[in-house]
């Protein structure tokens, strides 16, 4: 049987210590900031990250180089026969595709996973991964399952504020000091390849209200599950305070539930800001497919 590692990057939220616990490999995405190079987890904590985004920093995100991802996969492969990478959405970033390039160069031993996930989603595409190496799966079974269940998961993140949006030229400066003006709360959907608009509400309370129900729906409809064999997951970002009273309050709603919450990715952050909080729901993996 091959020997195979599951790698993906930072983007997963998955630090460099968790990634030797889970045993998933993680490759730190790079951000320019006001001119310097930084590498999520490397040189560049979560803290260290909001307080240069707070005070305005021009903030910029890149993908691995080249050269950094071919040394990574090398590496790999003096220990492994194949390697399933699963890097961010291609729908975010490029670097998905510039993977599956380099990766026509080993001969099938890399396989890049298209499979559109993003932070928490992500996360648990590698775990998945890692579980189907178990049951004595290759690299390229595993990328066709992961592609194929792309679309089996949802999330839903409420914004403190329309700024970085803005910042990103996501929504016109107008929008967004109409939006400031009457305290409006975005939901953004992401069931895909990018977020997407999915709702405005008038308080805090209300966009909670909005996306529990958008989960909600898409566990019972959606997905066409019972709730409780549904994997519901938390992602915040920056405030911790915040994210910890949305886990009790989700936890009330899903009382028979282990809630897992992590940070949202950084790459992710940079575009909502801080103060976001989000729910993720996901199919689980059969126990045999």
């Amino acid at each position: 049987m091959a020997k195979i590692a599951i790698m993906t990057d930072s983007n997963s939220g998955i630090t460099q210590a968790q990634s030797e616990e889970l045993g998933v490999y993680v490759i730190p995405m790079p951000f320019y900031i006001d001119g310097e190079t930084y590498y999520e987890d490397i040189n560049l904590t979560q803290e260290e990250f909001y307080k240069k985004l707070e005070h305005d920093a021009e903030i910029s995100t890149s993908m691995p180089s080249v050269g950094d991802l071919m040394d990574f996969w090398d590496k790999l492969l003096k220990e492994y026969d194949e390697i399933v990478y699963i890097p961010m959405s291609s729908g975010l970033s490029s670097s998905c595709a510039t993977a599956a390039a380099l990766a026509e160069e080993y001969d099938g031993k890399v396989q890049v996973v298209n499979n559109q996930r993003i932070s928490v989603t992500q996360r648990q595409s590698a775990l998945d991964a890692k579980e189907l190496v178990k049951r004595g799966w290759n690299a390229e079974k595993i990328k066709e399952y992961l592609e194929e269940t792309r679309f089996d998961a949802s999330i839903y993140i409420t914004l403190e504020t329309l700024k970085y949006l803005k910042k990103g030229g996501r929504i016109t400066p107008a929008a967004a000091a109409l939006g400031t003006l009457l305290k409006l709360k975005p939901v953004l959907q992401i069931q895909g390849e990018k977020p997407d608009a999915f709702a405005k509400c008038r308080t805090l309370k209300a966009a909670k209200t909005t996306m529990l129900d958008a989960i909600d729906h898409d566990v019972r409809e959606r997905f066409r599950l019972d709730p409780k064999d549904a994997l519901i997951a938390l992602a915040y970002t920056g405030n911790i305070e915040d994210a910890l009273v949305w886990k009790e309050e989700v936890q009330k709603a899903y009382p028979d539930h282990d809630i897992v919450m992590d940070p949202l990715s950084l790459s992710v952050s940079c575009h909502i800001g801080p103060g976001s909080i989000a729910i993720v729901c996901m199919k689980k993996l059969p126990d045999e497919i």
